[in-house]
């Protein structure tokens, strides 16, 4: 259901005044209708796949690795690592490859990150396109933290145990636990294999049917240290938002275009924050797919991301 496989066409990093080289490349039509990709984490970085959700005819698709993710330099580190950042080099980059307005794709944190950067630069974007919706709030990460866990206790109980706990201690215990074994002094063996578990819990639960491959994937180098430090970075500081933002501002984008992709069996981000949006959003499109969890890889998320990408039509931009 995905497009064939695609090589940019351009690739490179934009070096930001702080030290930060955002990693960047281009798929598509030159003169496409411009998309920008916001992958999910924070730090799970793109990925070969992510560039095939979009015909390459119609579209001119931008992706980048966040700050601190994949092939962005230096890699995992959260100093100067705020949403505040990530928008920031968005629109950086969007300035740098000479767009004027462009669609927001993003799933989970990429959801996140795509409204916050819409409410801060509505005049920039043209329409959203959201899967697996995460609004930054406290009740989000709190699910994260001792939530997953009622529909994956043997995953869970990984997860605790890496921590020392026989039980869960409640969201903020285990998150401050988990900050001890990232960022404190018992060694970097220990953060690795602490990365490895959060990571492979996470992916453990994001999809309806088991898929060895994506645990795997989540487990590995490229992928676990910077994606278990960061969201754990992002959820100790409550996204950088504060309370219910997202939700708060949303008058600043409602009056664009948004289509909600959402996985009927979402453990890691529960339908009910796709449905909040949604209500607030007057116009908005809600797709629920309920053949699915929480993985863009998913067969029905993906077939509903292109099939929502395939009907957009230019002049719902105008």
């Amino acid at each position: 259901m995905l497009y064939p496989e695609i090589a940019p066409h351009a690739t490179g990093w934009l070096s930001r005044e702080d030290g930060h080289e955002i990693y960047w490349e281009e798929v598509g039509n030159p003169e496409g209708i411009p998309v920008v990709f916001l992958h999910g984490g924070p730090g799970a970085g793109i990925s070969p796949n992510s560039r095939r959700f979009f015909d390459p005819e119609k579209y001119r698709v931008i992706l980048l690795d966040q700050r601190g993710a994949g092939k962005s330099r230096p890699f995992g580190s959260l100093e100067n690592n705020t949403t505040d950042h990530l928008i920031g080099d968005i629109e950086a980059l969007r300035e740098n490859r000479g767009v004027d307005r462009w669609v927001v794709f993003g799933g989970s944190w990429g959801s996140t990150l795509a409204l916050a950067y819409g409410q801060s630069c509505p005049d920039r974007v043209l329409a959203f396109v959201l899967r697996g919706i995460f609004l930054g709030r406290e009740n989000e990460i709190a699910w994260f933290m001792d939530g997953m866990g009622r529909f994956f206790p043997e995953a869970e109980r990984k997860f605790l145990n890496a921590a020392g706990f026989e039980q869960n201690p409640g969201w903020q215990k285990l998150l401050d636990r988990y900050a001890e074994m990232f960022l404190g002094d018992q060694g970097e063996d220990i953060a690795i294999e602490a990365a490895r578990i959060w990571s492979g819990y996470e992916a453990t639960c994001c999809t309806l049917l088991p898929d060895d491959g994506l645990v795997e994937d989540f487990e590995g180098d490229e992928i676990a240290l910077a994606l278990a430090k960061l969201e754990h970075h992002y959820f100790v500081h409550r996204c950088f938002f504060e309370p219910d933002q997202l939700l708060r501002n949303i008058n600043r984008v409602a009056h664009l275009p948004l289509t909600i992709v959402q996985g009927r069996y979402d453990v890691v981000c529960p339908p009910a924050s796709a449905l909040a949006l949604h209500t607030a959003w007057s116009g908005s499109k809600l797709v629920i797919v309920d053949d699915a969890g929480h993985a863009a890889s998913e067969p029905g998320i993906v077939r509903e991301l292109v099939r929502v990408m395939d009907q957009f039509n230019t002049k719902e931009f105008e």
